[in-house]
């Protein structure tokens, strides 16, 4: 079962992802629609962009993703940060990817760097989200909007 922190998080980022890209090329998916990292490995992130023209005619799974986000959960936390995170890793298109904590107001932002290397940015409630390849930012607090911990 979802708690309800995490259901009002994916939410969240969907919306607000949504209304960033509105009118531009890039879709927002939420977790209903698989995302083909390989052949044989298929996942369902709680939110992805893609702004490749190819995915909006595909009728069963997103292939070329610039950005994943995974709202974390006690029950697939260890998941979304291992053999998923190696995966969203090794995705050529794939240029950055969030992880975000659902117990407290702490998001990670992975994003490629020149020569594949990976950066990480840990951002707390009072932080703004910068994601350079699509342009756009937003406030952490956003994220976190209506939830249990959202005053504190």
């Amino acid at each position: 079962m979802t708690l309800p922190d995490h259901s009002i998080i994916g939410n969240n980022i969907g919306r607000i992802l949504g209304n960033l890209l509105q009118g531009r090329r890039c879709i927002v998916y939420n977790s209903d629609l698989y995302v083909e990292l390989s052949d044989n490995y298929r996942v369902c992130p709680d939110a992805t962009v893609s702004c490749d023209p190819r995915d909006r005619r595909s009728q069963d799974a997103i292939r070329y993703p610039c950005l994943v986000v995974e709202v974390l959960s006690p029950t697939t936390e260890a998941r979304d940060r291992g053999k998923k995170s190696l995966h969203y890793r090794s995705c050529p298109t794939i240029q950055e990817y969030l992880l975000i904590n659902a117990d407290s107001p702490i998001i990670e932002v992975f994003r490629r760097e020149k020569k594949g290397f990976w950066a990480l940015y840990t951002l707390g409630r009072d932080d703004i989200i910068e994601l350079p390849n699509l342009e756009i930012h937003f406030p952490v607090a956003e994220v976190y909007q209506n939830t249990s911990f959202e005053d504190e």
